[in-house]
């Protein structure tokens, strides 16, 4: 009788599906996993938050662990996981350590859901009115921690081509470290797509994201001091519905309904808000990975209008679902036009299920990623040996991690 292999995810948070696309990008992986054999344990630090999924009925185990405790040496030890699965980067420095110590054998993968030093490296560059470039990233602190990581890691987990070619050209990452994986989603069919409200049964402009998030908080203000100004005056009877989890007080103070500009907070379902759009509006000015809200703008037939980092690594070679510029004026010429034609709008829709069926479909990447990690656990002594210098950082960060970690360990005793 074959033996169940397990596999451990350790999160950074408990998975929310409804509240971001990092939530939904973890629970494709949880159903992967679980299509190739593999019992599924889900541990993290995090507090339980009152929107995180129910892991019992998607047959997944909930494990709270620890930061700087010896217990999950304990813990990790007796499950003896076959895979371990880090839940981006600084996840990984606080527990790959102990994995490496306690699990050797253990094949550790990082999904690393955008690149956080690319993601803050345009940030800087936009507070600080300046053009961003590529060796920006090479200047920014985090980014020595998270190429660590990837490089301890026996494979990361990449969601957007341009941060791969990244890794690869700026950083020196070898290729064999990492893995194109994007979102893994059901095609859209005929039948589907048949069911979407149609151009005339939809009304209004709607921007969806996490407020969390510091490129979503920036876009709004974007929407309210520039873009959104101007598009009204030219669609006096338009409206801009804003959604997003967690928003804070200085997000729902841009409530003005008199100027058709209304703040949501969390949406209790984002497919129905977003197929009763007609528009949706997305003006990140900095950011990183694959946009959900753009993605979600696709699978239900909405076409959006946004900015090429909003855009960047989504289509291919595939005509937009509707429009990308860093043009205010064009923005919101492009926003108007796709509002009030028909015609143009119907082509942006389509072009929208296009990249979904053709760059998304699930179908296309099961099988080579099941393949790929058996390969990995099958190969693993080699594969590490050809990467000295992840083991070289593995070395260094065992030693000076575990003994910071067992200090404040120490530490934290006394006080009880």
């Amino acid at each position: 009788m074959t033996q169940i292999q397990t596999l451990l995810i350790i999160g950074f948070v408990w998975p929310e599906p409804n509240s971001s696309a990092a939530g939904g990008r973890m629970l494709q992986l949880i159903t992967q996993f679980q299509q190739q054999g593999y019992a599924i344990t889900f541990a993290s630090p995090a507090m339980d938050s009152d929107f995180m999924v129910d892991l019992a009925p998607l047959n997944v185990k909930k494990e709270s662990i620890a930061l700087n405790c010896s217990s999950f040496d304990t813990f990790v030890k007796e499950l003896n996981p076959a895979v371990v699965l880090f839940d981006r980067f600084m996840i990984e420095e606080q527990f790959g350590w102990r994995v490496a110590e306690n699990c050797p054998d253990a094949l550790r993968v990082l999904d690393t859901e955008d690149l956080h030093c690319l993601r803050l490296a345009r940030q800087k560059a936009f507070k600080e009115h300046r053009n961003f470039t590529i060796t920006d990233t090479l200047k920014e602190e985090v980014a020595k921690r998270e190429i660590a990581s990837i490089l301890r890691c026996d494979l990361s987990l990449m969601i957007s081509e341009f941060e791969m070619e990244l890794l690869k050209t700026t950083f020196k990452i070898d290729d064999k470290l990492l893995y194109y994986l994007p979102f893994l989603l059901e095609p859209i069919s005929e039948k589907t797509f048949e069911k979407l409200p149609s151009f005339e049964e939809r009304n209004d402009f709607i921007f969806i994201g996490n407020f969390l998030h510091e490129p979503n908080w920036n876009a709004v203000q974007y929407l309210k001091e520039t873009i959104w100004p101007l598009l009204r005056k030219q669609l006096p009877d338009a409206n801009l519905h804003v959604y997003g989890a967690y928003p804070s007080q200085k997000v729902l103070q841009l409530h003005q309904p008199k100027e058709g500009f209304h703040i949501k907070g969390r949406a209790i379902d984002a497919n129905e808000v977003v197929q009763n759009a007609r528009i949706v509006l997305a003006p990140l000015r900095f950011g990183a990975g694959i946009k959900g809200k753009l993605i979600e703008a696709m699978q239900c037939g909405t076409p959006s209008i946004t900015t090429t980092i909003g855009a960047e690594s989504m289509q291919g070679n595939l005509p937009w679902n509707g429009f990308v510029t860093d043009d205010v004026t064009e923005f919101t010429n492009s926003a108007m036009q796709l509002y009030q034609d028909k015609k143009v709008w119907i082509l942006a829709q389509q072009n929208g299920i296009s990249i979904i069926n053709e760059r998304y479909s699930k179908e296309q990447f099961e099988n080579d990623f099941a393949s790929k990690i058996q390969i990995l656990r099958s190969n693993l002594p080699q594969h590490r040996l050809d990467n000295f210098f992840g083991a070289l950082l593995q070395h260094h960060t065992l030693t000076s991690t575990k003994y910071m970690s067992r200090w404040i360990e120490a530490k934290n005793s006394k006080k009880d």
